[in-house]
């Protein structure tokens, strides 16, 4: 059974470029209904196991893609966010981006850019790919669609309206411009060292 993951900070530490309210009903409601569906999902699936009936295994198995993938990228976003001050990259993944995206102003601007035209619900993320050793951005619609298999994410913004609109309504570009506020540079960077070590 899956279990939720506490914050690493308060329910009001991230203020004021993300709302207390916004983060009350996006981690205890929003997050908790992603693990507890996770959960009933994958015991259906054991129950399907061991009466051998497969009947419904393609609207599980969608569910499963789409509850599961919530949980690991809410966890990732909440994560990879921290009270506002002073963050940077580590020199390794500096390094990369630059190499990458020409610079961190560039990845910067392009990260930005994207994230504004996600569509409908979905995400934002930089990714590492092992197979092209080269970091890449990434639109993921619904949680589970529009990925290159076998990338790792290491930065997650979340598009999906209920991460913004009480703070910001349909201001997005407000709400993408505040989040480079609240970066938690040092745990995307150790998911970074994690994975370039492991290629």
């Amino acid at each position: 059974m899956l279990q939720k993951i506490d914050l690493p900070y308060s329910l009001n530490s991230l203020e004021p470029f993300y709302s207390q309210e916004t983060l009350e009903i996006h981690y205890n409601i929003l997050y908790t209904n992603y693990v507890e569906n996770t959960n009933k999902t994958e015991e259906k699936l054991k129950l399907a196991r061991k009466s051998n009936d497969f009947e419904n295994i393609k609207c599980l198995e969608k569910e499963l893609a789409f509850q599961g993938s919530g949980v690991i990228l809410h966890e990732l976003f909440f994560q990879n966010m921290a009270p506002a001050r002073q963050s940077r990259p580590s020199e390794r993944l500096m390094h990369q981006i630059n190499q990458d995206f020409q610079s961190f102003s560039t990845f910067k601007s392009q990260f930005i850019a994207s994230s504004k035209v996600v569509e409908a619900s979905g995400w934002n993320l930089l990714v590492w790919v092992p197979k092209w050793k080269k970091l890449q951005i990434l639109q993921c619609e619904k949680h589970q669609n529009l990925t290159l298999w076998g990338c790792k994410p290491l930065l997650v913004l979340d598009m999906w309206e209920h991460s913004y609109f009480l703070q910001y309504k349909a201001n997005r570009a407000e709400y993408v411009g505040s989040f480079w506020n609240i970066v938690n540079w040092e745990e995307v960077s150790r998911r970074f060292e994690k994975v370039f070590e492991n290629c």
